[in-house]
């Protein structure tokens, strides 16, 4: 992990060079032509990082350290002298194994997990996880509460619906969080359940609901490790990897022990997470490549600072964004209740018009900031910056808005 030490977390994203292994050959930075952007009513050129990168505000996959991508090539072919790609080894061999414990310890350090949760590391992304819950916590005929502020956590109750009796303890307007006293909760319910983060509508919850006995599960997948979490205070988390913590391809679980050996008689062996936890992830064949890169990713947030150095630094890149929403006059508009705007993804529009918001995005790309068209379902921009997404990037696009508005108020 030496060759990933000290890159800063700021900078994370791909801004920085690390030394390399001397049969790595470094990789030219892409050449582009600034001759079809430049032009009296577009004068911004590209701007892009080492390696020919442009800044990826993509809603995930997402933007990774170029650190941790550097010290991945540099594995690539031989790891650590094995004479494997982690690709290729076994998942039951010494090496593989060394490398999932390592990151499991890593990831239990990152959040302070306490003895008595189990770490699991699942594939299905974490929409399948919308089935193992009530398949792990519930009987058919049993009751647990959602609260719905998104499409993700709409989306988990009518999955959950098809395995218990699902209640909506309270549902949003998208754009910001139902007053807890208004929540309609069951008594009884084996759960509850509410997404911390909605990546479309950028709606987050800022500490945990207090909803009594009944475990509380939650969906981290767009805010995962973006701050320090007290687990305790949590029946399940769990989040798909692709955010912040690494590629597409595995899903954490985090769950207490008591909360396990409750599953359904008929529930698959693929969701039952006491077969997981029995077997230390390796049921079958886990994802390999993609628990080794969070590895290096956890390894790395712990190199430089921690949760709290990654929560200070997406503050200030957010507030980069609103501050540029906010001073605009009008112009931007945020559509998410301040009280409840995202950390992570932070959607806006251009009200008067449509078709600026297009040129907006198109503009952008061309000046190296990509994937900033939002979500299908309810257009506008949205900024994902996810904990890798570096500083810079932001301040980039906080610019160009203000240029954006200046030459289109």
């Amino acid at each position: 992990m030496s060759a990933i030490a000290g890159a800063a977390v700021a900078g994370a994203s791909c801004t920085r060079s690390m030394t390399r292994p001397s049969h790595v050959r470094p990789r030219a930075a892409r050449t582009v032509s600034t001759s079809a952007v430049a032009s009296a009513d577009r004068p911004t050129a590209p701007k892009l990082q080492s390696h020919g990168r442009v800044f990826n505000f993509s809603a995930g996959p997402a933007c990774l350290p170029a650190a941790v991508l550097e010290q991945a090539q540099a594995d690539l072919l031989n790891w650590q002298g094995s004479g494997m790609s982690v690709m290729e080894m076994s998942h039951r061999g010494k090496e593989f194994i060394a490398i999932t414990d390592k990151a499991e310890a890593d990831l239990r350090s990152l959040l302070s997990i306490p003895d008595n949760y189990k770490v699991l590391f699942l594939q299905g992304g974490a929409s399948t996880q919308f089935a193992a819950i009530p398949l792990n916590l519930a009987e058919e005929g049993d009751k647990a509460d959602y609260v719905v502020t998104g499409a993700w956590s709409k989306k988990a109750i009518g999955e959950g619906k098809r395995f218990l009796l699902a209640n909506a303890a309270a549902t949003g307007d998208n754009k910001s969080i139902p007053d807890p006293s208004t929540w309609n909760l069951t008594e009884g319910a084996k759960y509850v359940h509410y997404c911390a983060n909605e990546t479309i509508g950028g709606v987050e919850f800022k500490a945990p609901p207090s909803v009594g006995d009944a475990p509380l599960v939650v969906d981290m997948s767009s805010n995962f490790c973006a701050r320090p979490v007290d687990v305790s205070k949590y029946g399940v988390i769990y989040a798909g990897a692709q955010k912040n913590i690494g590629p597409a391809g595995v899903t954490i679980v985090i769950v207490r022990e008591d909360l396990l050996g409750r599953a359904r008689a008929s529930t698959p062996a693929m969701l039952d997470w006491s077969v997981a936890a029995k077997d230390g992830s390796m049921y079958n064949t886990p994802p390999c490549w993609s628990i080794y890169m969070c590895g290096l990713v956890f390894a790395h947030v712990l190199a430089n600072g921690g949760l709290e150095a990654v929560e200070a630094n997406n503050e200030k890149k957010a507030k980069l964004v609103y501050d540029a929403v906010e001073a605009s006059n009008g112009f931007y508009a945020s559509p998410v209740a301040r009280e409840a705007r995202s950390l992570t993804n932070v959607p806006f529009t251009i009200p008067s018009s449509p078709d600026l918001e297009k040129a907006f995005i198109a503009e952008a790309a061309q000046a190296g900031m990509v994937q900033l068209k939002g979500h299908r379902s309810v257009g506008g921009m949205r900024a994902s910056i996810y904990n890798f997404m570096p500083l810079e990037g932001v301040q980039t696009l906080a610019d160009f808005m203000r240029e954006f508005a200046a030459r289109h108020a």
